[in-house]
Formats: C-alpha cells, sequence, structure tokens
C-alpha cells in the first residue's frame, strides 16, 4: 500500500510539474509574439514595401500552418466546405479590409500610432454595441475608461510631430474597419458553429481567394510588376525575406499561443499578460529604432494603455475564468468549449492578425 501511494504521489508530482511546465512555455511564447509582432510587421513593410503581397503571403503561412498542423495531429479544425464559405465569405470581406488597413497604416505609420488607434477600439466597439445591438449604455466606471482612451488618443494626435494626412487617413480607415469586424463577429459569425482554428482557416484562406482581386483594384500588381522589372534588379531591399518570413511566421504563433494561453491561464491573467505585452511592444519600439513618438507622445500612448486596463477590469465579470490544468494537447482549440469562451476566442482569432498586442 505504501508502495502504491507512493507510486501515486509521484505520479502526480510529475503530472504538476509538466503542465506548469508547459503553462510557462505558452505563455512566454504568446508574450513573446504578442508584444514583438506590431514591430515585426512595422519592419516587414519598410523592408518590403508591398502591403497586398506580403498580406497574401501571410495568409498563405496561416492557411497551410493551420492545414498542415491538423494533418499531424496538434489541432483540429472545421472542414471547408462552399456552403458554410458562402456564409462566411461577409465577414472575411471585412477582416481582409482589416487586415488591408492595418498593413497600410504600418507603411505610412510608426508602431505608437498603431497601438493609439488599436487602444480607441473598445470605445468605438461600445457605441456601436449600444446603437446596433441594443446592448445596454456602459456603466460609469466603463465610461469613464472609455474617456481615459480619448483623452490620451487626442493628447497624442495633437503632439505627433510626424503627422500627415495619409497616415491619418489610413488609421481612421483601420479604427472603422476594425470595429466593424468586431462587432460584426458577435452579431453574425458565432453562428455559424465554427471552432477556432476552423475560424482562421476560413479567414485567412478567402483573404487568400481575394487577394489577386484587391491587388488589381489598388493597382499595386502595376508597382511589383515595375520593381520585378526594374533594370537595377534591388526591389527587395536586404533582409526582405527574413522580415517577411518573420512576420508570417509569427502570424501563425500568435493564433496558437493566444489560444494556447487563454485555455491555459485565466482570464485575468490572460488580460494582464496582455497589458503586459502592449507596454513591451512600446519599450522594444523605443530601443530598437527612431521610428517612434516623442516623450509627451509616448505619455499619451501609455495614458491610453491605462485607459485600456480600466475598461478590461470593468467589463471582466467575476468567475470568468479558463481550466488551467489541462494538458498540451487540451491547449488548442477543438471546438467543444462553451459558447461565450468560443466567441472570445474567434475574436482573437481575428484580432491577432493586426494588433500583436
Amino acid at each position: 500500500m505504501a508502495s502504491t501511494r507512493f507510486d501515486l504521489s509521484k505520479q502526480q508530482q510529475q503530472q504538476h510539474y509538466t503542465t506548469t511546465s508547459t503553462t510557462t512555455t505558452v505563455v512566454i511564447g504568446y508574450a513573446l509574439c504578442s508584444s514583438l509582432l506590431a514591430v515585426i510587421n512595422k519592419y516587414a513593410i519598410t523592408k518590403f514595401n508591398f502591403p497586398g503581397l506580403l498580406t497574401s503571403l501571410q495568409y498563405l503561412t496561416s492557411a497551410s500552418g493551420v492545414y498542415l498542423l491538423s494533418k499531424l495531429g496538434f489541432l483540429h479544425h472545421d472542414p471547408f466546405t462552399l456552403p458554410t464559405a458562402k456564409r462566411f465569405l461577409p465577414a472575411a470581406l471585412v477582416f481582409y479590409l482589416a487586415i488591408f488597413t492595418n498593413t497600410n497604416l504600418l507603411r505610412h505609420a510608426n508602431v505608437d500610432t498603431f497601438i493609439v488607434f488599436r487602444s480607441l477600439t473598445p470605445l468605438f466597439v461600445a457605441l456601436a454595441d449600444t446603437a446596433f445591438r441594443s446592448q445596454p449604455c456602459p456603466s460609469n466606471l466603463t465610461f469613464f475608461s472609455l474617456l481615459i482612451i480619448l483623452a490620451g488618443a487626442v493628447g497624442y494626435v495633437a503632439t505627433d510631430s510626424a503627422f500627415t494626412l495619409t497616415a491619418y487617413s489610413w488609421a481612421f480607415a483601420y479604427l472603422v474597419t476594425i470595429t466593424t469586424e468586431m462587432v460584426y463577429i458577435k452579431h453574425m459569425v458565432t453562428n455559424l458553429g465554427l471552432n477556432t482554428w476552423g475560424f482562421v482557416l476560413y479567414n485567412n484562406l478567402l483573404s487568400l481567394m481575394m487577394a489577386p482581386f484587391f491587388c488589381f483594384l489598388t493597382g499595386e500588381y502595376v508597382d511589383v510588376l515595375a520593381a520585378v522589372n526594374s533594370p537595377s534588379g534591388d526591389w527587395i531591399k536586404p533582409g526582405a525575406a527574413i522580415a517577411v518570413s518573420l512576420s508570417c511566421v509569427f502570424g501563425l504563433l500568435i493564433s496558437f499561443f493566444g489560444f494556447a494561453a487563454r485555455k491555459a491561464v485565466s482570464a485575468t491573467a490572460f488580460t494582464v499578460t496582455g497589458v503586459v505585452n502592449k507596454f513591451l511592444t512600446v519599450a522594444i519600439n523605443v530601443l530598437i529604432w527612431d521610428k517612434h513618438a516623442s516623450p509627451f507622445g509616448l505619455l499619451c500612448l501609455l495614458f491610453t494603455i491605462v485607459g485600456g486596463v480600466v475598461y478590461q477590469q470593468s467589463v471582466t465579470r467575476v468567475g470568468n475564468t479558463s481550466d488551467s490544468s489541462g494538458p498540451v494537447s487540451k491547449l488548442v482549440n477543438n471546438g467543444d468549449g462553451n459558447g461565450s469562451e468560443e466567441e472570445d476566442d474567434r475574436e482573437k482569432a481575428a484580432s491577432a492578425k493586426y494588433s500583436g498586442v
């Protein structure tokens, strides 16, 4: 009996160490991907100045990555069918536009400007929810947090020495599309019954199919052909291949680690990790190059992030936590979670590729 109890205790201890190690790995992976993605995307578009082609490569990497990982047994996704694709097409179109405007925003503005406008989304989502989805008006604390976000954003814009009409036109276009995308997911996409990896597959595969149309519509194909046929032959800058590869790989990795981290830790811990990632993104961006805001602009940016923290706390329900004891095979979404958790994960699937924070 003593030997049996010892064996059971040893097995439990081993399982505890394995779970702890897995959780730590997942959280670190998510933190690295999330904090680096916006900076990597900015670096990629700086080295490879073709936003449409860059996003097409990202879609290809994500769609093929999900398919291959599914074949290897690491995750499960819903099968791709034409009827579901037809129903999903409007959502994929909005997703494509959100990615497209995000990439062009990073093309014309610094990462700090992107984070400010990304942080403004709760304000517009709250307004859209109240106006179009008959949701109750925000609570006093939520309204206060939205005012903090707005004040920080206004202060940043007012002191932005790199202000250009082109950059801020893309910023507002991005804000409109990402707000529409988030509200649209809550309103329609969750009714399709897709699991999170099915959501990622449909989003990226349909976006990849739409990419050639937008390439011709925007005239980017002319720039690509002119660059390819250029006598100088230097249409791809040094380091572009590495930058584009990192952007594509990190876009897929943040989907995996984001979903896995959400399953491995509590909702509060996941939120705290996301907030820390925003500060890490700002710190990394300031340290590696001069493409960042002024000191006062950075202060306004941090003010906006703090407003986001208060907002998240105001809308987080007590007891909304995830299971933190499952092995790594349970960290990837197999479509067996509850409805609200699935909805949150699907929103993460959509936002992960263009947030990075």
